[in-house]
């Protein structure tokens, strides 16, 4: 009996140095590194500005912006969308030009005036948003155009038609700058505005079409355009730029739904080198950054550049302002 307590003790202690040599082998968890970002702007080959960035499921970050065209009158010549990339936040892939004007059938003759765009993920699908007049007479014309792909960066196909409501056509006065939210349970939203009105909406399963007519957002302070969503920890965001005499700033607002009601935060990106703003929010590899662009590359507001800057919340959710680097 002695001898067998014996032999079974032996047993557990070599059961448990064979354990403790087996978890000592295997290799500790590495602790993902903060990202280092490069200098800004982050696209210096071609000018572009409002960027809208997305991560999809190849895992890639990808920058839809819009183009400030060369030479420049105003904003009236910015056309030829292309599509950038990254997987580590310092090199950027130029995907090539994906939608201009002359593939818009119903657009306006003379082409330009494509401004700030969004996409979108669905359905096995890749949908491109962009806000372009459709008549030469720009300001009431405006509509929601929308090319679809089964690729993030090439091959898309503008539709034959705008965007559609239950109450026509999506667009109208000074209305620009699409923002299409897919919420955690598979439901899209559109937030569409601009000359200080801001409208959302419910999208049907196809992406194309609105499931409700748009209603105004409340609660917002000093709304101008460029409006982004994006949700943290069951919140729901809206940032936004300002009408600020000189040079817009970012604000953002809070909400426990995507239809709100929104309540005002503050202020989370200070003016720069460009009279407009526009941005997007967006979570990579567990950091949260905020795309912008400045004119520090051209000085002078009709040729912008896209940058970006790491984005910080507080424990209660709020979002502190944005340190600006070059």
């Amino acid at each position: 009996m002695k001898n067998q307590l014996i032999k079974t003790s032996l047993g557990l202690c070599a059961m448990a140095l064979v354990s403790a040599t087996c978890l000592a082998a295997q290799p500790k968890k590495q602790k993902q590194q903060p990202i280092q970002l490069g200098a800004n702007p982050i696209i210096t080959h071609m000018y572009t500005a409002d960027p809208s960035a997305h991560v999809w499921k190849d895992g890639r970050l990808y920058l839809y912006p819009s183009h400030d065209i060369f030479p420049a009158r105003g904003c009236d010549l910015m056309d030829k969308y292309h599509v950038f990339s990254t997987d580590d936040m310092v090199n950027w892939v130029d995907h090539g030009e994906i939608v201009n004007a002359d593939m818009v059938k119903w657009g306006r003759p003379e082409g330009g005036f494509m401004w700030a765009p969004d996409a979108a993920y669905k359905n096995g699908k890749y949908y491109f948003y962009f806000p372009h007049p459709s008549e030469s007479n720009v300001a009431p014309s405006w509509k929601v155009g929308v090319a679809v792909s089964d690729y993030p960066d090439r091959d898309f196909k503008v539709l034959d038609e705008p965007m559609k409501a239950p109450d026509g056509y999506v667009g109208g006065w000074d209305m620009i700058d699409p923002c299409v939210f897919i919420d955690d349970d598979g439901t899209p939203y559109l937030y569409y505005g601009g000359g200080s009105n801001l409208c959302m909406a419910r999208m049907k399963d196809n992406m194309i079409e609105l499931a409700e007519p748009l209603k105004k957002v409340e609660g917002l302070k000093d709304f101008h355009e460029g409006a982004w969503v994006h949700k943290r920890n069951g919140k729901y965001y809206l940032s936004y730029a300002d009408n600020f005499d000189g040079a817009n700033r970012m604000h953002y607002a809070m909400s426990d739904s995507p239809m709100g009601p929104w309540e005002y935060k503050g202020m989370i990106l200070a003016a720069n080198s460009c009279a407009m703003t526009h941005g997007s929010i967006v979570e990579y590899k567990g950091e949260w950054f905020l795309f912008y662009h400045t004119s520090d590359l051209s000085h002078k507001n009709e040729y912008r550049s896209v940058a970006v800057d790491k984005l910080y919340y507080n424990p209660d959710g709020t979002i502190r302002l944005v340190s600006q680097h070059r």
